[in-house]
This record gives structure tokens, C-alpha cells and sequence, in this order.
């Protein structure tokens, strides 16, 4: 039952997060856009009105005509939107779905001791710690730099250069797939942060000098601008880092943060064509690079470039091998196991695991992510992987080609659980 209700808070969460990103992403890039596309009017009564650009356009059987001010309009309406719960909506409920699936399984999703030895406590620790410093440092940086004259450029390379540093960082502590995922995080807490802390508040200001009779103070729709630029360059690099964990031979890469890298260089030049595109220049520079990166990425991680020919069709399961309950005789298993010996693990990897984990394997051209389960030594070394994605995550074998059962994963599960001992 816990089981039950632990995957259907999963579905909601992630159903609930993937509304909110497209309705925050959505007004994100319609805004981009707009402001990129608006011209200076030419009615006289608009300029005195402070117009400093307008656009017309025709949608859904009506015609639209938004205008934008130079600063602010003489008078503040009545009715005035603001755009900012889809933006911590979308936080809140990428934050929710975060801790139900890594933080309370820190040591599980998180760890990965080959790359660094941690316990689940200090893990989760150390992920929002990632979430909180990234953000002080970013926030640091267009504080210090940002706001002075010429001073964007020096803060736009900076920041990429911490982010570079952070990508680094991420995948030399934990686990590939969380490395990546908490790389998408930290930017996503940027963007949702830079709307809580500068563009609100600094429109909030604007709105009250306004009531007040004053003028607004165009620091604060300066500031605004620079963050809200910097959110939409973040925006696909965040969302491909969110699809990742669907892709492992991306995060299990020998050297996954250059991957993530230049994935995230791809998707910021992709947006960056698009946002000239809408200024009317076609600068085709951007796409070809975003595509060379991407095919730089591809041809590195193809299993031909690892010595390995891929065959023209993944061959079918091999016959599966007597496992325990499936009346197979087993060695009694030693106290303090679980209940469950070695050799029973050792028997369902060998039925349902093996035929794409070894040097040779009959379904894959190279052992799945490279990780090799022929052996007692094999199977120890790689015991958290194989409880995480053959009992946690269920995601192993990859749709089930070998047909593991429900029991033969609670073999894996209490093994693991009692030590993962292989004596």
C-alpha cells in the first residue's frame, strides 16, 4: 500500500510540476518574444501617452494591440495582472517532487560511492546547500557587477563561468543521474528566485512610487530585464537536465558534466537564435554550433566509438534460468541476510540481468551503462545500482525484455537492505 500511494504522489507531483512549467515558460517566452518584436508607434497621441513600442497581431479570431511604455503609464490602472505564481508554483511543486524522490532516498538516488563517499544524510545536506549557494553566488555576482556601467557583459560571463563550476562540482559528488538533475535545479531555483526577489518586488516599487505620485525609479525595470534575459537563456538547458534521468547514457557518461555541458551550450544557442529571430535576424551561426555540439555529444557516447559494433536489432531474451521460487534448490541463506543468501541474488541476475550485464552480452552491443555483473567481485561492486534501478525504480531490466518478477526484486531488495553481503 505504501507503495501504491508513494507512485501516485509521484504522478501528481510530476503531473502537477510539468502544468506549471508550461504555463510559467509559456508567459516567459510570449513575453521575450513581444518585447523583441515591438515597433515605435507612429500616432502622435501614443507618443505623448509614453508608448515606446506597440505591436498588433491577430490570434484566435481577434486582434490584439499591446503596447509597452517607456517607463510607466501617468497613471496606474486598475485592474493591473502580474505574472509570478506560475513561477513558484512551479518551484514549489519541482521542490516537492525532488524530496519525495531523492531526498527520502538520499542514500539510494543520490550517492554513488565510486564517486564520492557520503551518507544519505550528508547528501540531501549537501543538495539544497547546492540549491542555496548557487543562487547567493549568482545573486552575488549581478548585485556586485551587474548594476554597474558595462558591466552586464563581465556578469553574463561570469555567471556562465559559475555554472560551468557548479555543472563540475555536482557530477564530482553525487550520483550521475542526480548530478544532473540538481544542475537543472540550481538554475531553476535561479530563475524562480530572480522573479521572488528582484522582478516583483522592483515592479511592486515601481506600482507604489506611481500611487504616490512619483516617479518611478528605472533602476528596478533595469534590473528586472537583466534577470528575466538570464531566465530564458537558463530555460532549455533547465528543461533538457529535468529529461535526463530518461537517458542514462548521458549522465552515466565517463565524463558526464562535459556532456551536460555542452548539451546546456546547445540549448542556450538554440534560444539565443530565437530571441534574434524575433528581432529579425536570421543568424544561423547559433543552430549550427547548437547542432555540432549535440552531434559532438552523440558520435562520443555511440557504442561504436567504444570499440563495439551495434547490431541491426536488440536479439531476443535468452531463456530464463530456474531463480529462487521458481523451485530452484538454494544454499540456505546466513543470519543477518534478510532471509536471502548470495546465491539466490546471484541466480536472478544470472536469469534476468546478464544477458545485457556481461563482457558478451546477447542483448546489448555493450554492457548496459558498462557496468558488469559476471561476477561475485562485479555484483558487490555495483550492489547499489542494481537495488536502485531493479528494486527501487523498477527500471531494470529495460522493459522487462528478461521478465523479472515482483518476488525476484524483493530478493534483490532484502539483500541489499540487510548488507548486500556476498559470502
Amino acid at each position: 500500500m505504501e507503495a501504491y500511494i508513494f507512485d501516485w504522489l509521484n504522478l501528481l507531483l510530476r503531473w502537477l510540476h510539468v502544468i506549471t512549467a508550461i504555463a510559467w515558460i509559456g508567459s516567459s517566452f510570449y513575453f521575450v518574444w513581444l518585447d523583441n518584436s515591438l515597433v515605435k508607434p507612429t500616432d502622435p497621441e501614443l507618443q505623448e501617452k509614453g508608448v515606446g513600442g506597440e505591436l498588433w497581431a491577430v490570434h484566435g479570431g481577434g486582434f490584439y494591440n499591446p503596447q509597452k511604455y517607456l517607463l510607466a503609464p501617468k497613471a496606474v490602472p486598475e485592474h493591473l495582472h502580474w505574472f509570478y505564481w506560475e513561477s513558484y508554483s512551479t518551484w514549489l511543486s519541482g521542490f516537492a517532487l525532488f524530496s519525495l524522490l531523492y531526498l527520502f532516498n538520499a542514500n539510494v538516488f543520490l550517492v554513488d560511492k565510486n564517486v564520492f563517499d557520503m551518507s544519505g544524510f550528508m547528501a540531501g545536506g549537501t543538495a539544497i546547500a547546492f540549491l542555496v549557494f548557487n543562487w547567493l553566488i549568482y545573486d552575488a555576482i549581478c548585485s556586485s557587477i551587474g548594476d554597474r556601467p558595462n558591466g552586464e557583459r563581465l556578469a553574463n560571463i561570469l555567471v556562465g563561468l559559475q555554472v560551468v563550476v557548479s555543472v563540475w562540482a555536482a557530477c564530482h559528488l553525487f550520483s550521475g543521474r542526480a548530478a544532473f538533475l540538481i544542475s537543472g535545479a540550481s538554475l531553476a531555483t535561479i530563475m524562480s528566485a530572480n522573479v521572488l526577489v528582484w522582478i516583483i518586488p522592483g515592479q511592486r516599487k515601481m506600482v507604489a512610487a506611481m500611487r504616490a505620485g512619483q516617479a518611478p525609479d528605472p533602476i528596478h525595470g533595469k534590473r528586472g530585464k537583466q534577470r528575466s534575459v538570464h531566465n530564458t537563456y537558463f530555460t532549455l538547458p533547465v528543461l533538457f537536465a529535468m529529461l535526463s534521468n530518461h537517458y542514462s547514457m548521458t549522465y552515466a557518461a565517463p565524463h558526464n558534466w562535459v556532456v551536460l555541458l555542452m548539451i546546456m551550450a546547445a540549448g542556450a544557442l538554440i534560444r539565443q537564435f530565437f530571441v534574434l529571430r524575433h528581432k529579425g535576424v536570421n543568424n544561423w551561426w547559433y543552430p549550427g554550433v547548437a547542432v555540432a555540439l549535440l552531434l559532438a555529444v552523440a558520435i562520443g557516447l555511440s557504442p561504436m566509438m567504444r570499440g563495439k559494433p551495434v547490431p541491426a536489432a536488440l536479439h531476443h531474451a535468452a531463456e530464463a534460468k530456474p531463480v529462487a521460487g521458481d523451485g530452484a534448490e538454494t544454499e540456505p541463506a546466513p543470519a543477518g541476510t534478510g532471509g536471502v543468501s548470495f546465491a539466490q541474488v546471484q541466480q536472478v541476475i544470472q536469469a534476468r540481468c546478464i544477458q545485457c550485464h556481461a563482457e558478451k552480452s546477447t542483448l546489448m552491443p555493450v554492457p548496459g551503462k558498462g557496468v558488469l555483473l559476471d561476477s561475485r567481485e562485479h555484483i558487490a561492486q555495483h550492489a547499489q545500482q542494481i537495488y536502485q534501478q531493479a528494486y527501487v525504480a523498477k527500471s531494470m531490466p529495460l522493459g522487462n525484455m528478461t521478465h523479472i518478477t515482483d518476488e525476484e526484486r524483493a530478493v534483490i531488495g532484502k539483500w541489499f537492505e540487510a548488507g548486500a553481503a556476498t559470502n
